[in-house]
């Protein structure tokens, strides 16, 4: 990541998310222009119909910049992989007594309830308060029905 000083602070700060995104595509564009000077100096493109094949490639490229900007900005998150979804709310895809499998996010999770003795039936909610290697650890959660063991 690229860095800058902050005027009188002494910290560091993230470049803005566009210069970011601009120095991302300097490289395809400079690669773009020797290929296209090529070609017009070789006498396969005259020199107008490179410069309008640049600039339809700078056109790209600023047209792509709202749909991909998420993915250069922003700090990265703390919390990676499985320690996300801390929090989050999911349903058991089997019993769980104490063990077994939820749906989390869309993924599919090894569980396990922490409350002794409690067991939790298949499509019942659960909360994840923990993991534990790729393990999470869950207790049930709100909206439970009673005859899921809560």
């Amino acid at each position: 990541m690229v860095w800058a000083r902050r005027q009188g602070a002494g910290t560091l700060r993230a470049v803005p998310v566009l210069l970011k995104y601009a120095l991302m595509q300097l490289p395809g564009l400079a690669l773009a222009a020797g290929v296209l000077w090529l070609a017009s100096e070789w006498g396969w493109l005259s020199r107008g119909a490179a410069l309008a094949l640049l600039g339809v490639w700078a056109a790209k490229d600023a047209a792509m910049y709202p749909l991909l900007r998420h993915a250069y900005g922003g700090a990265p998150s703390r919390h990676l992989g499985s320690e996300r979804l801390v929090g989050q709310f999911g349903v058991a895809q089997e019993v769980l007594a104490p063990t077994g499998y939820v749906r989390v996010a869309g993924e599919l999770w090894r569980a396990e309830c922490t409350r002794p003795g409690v067991r939790i039936e298949p499509q019942g909610r659960v909360h994840v308060h923990a993991v534990r290697g790729l393990t999470l650890l869950v207790t049930p959660g709100e909206q439970t029905p009673p005859a899921g063991g809560c």
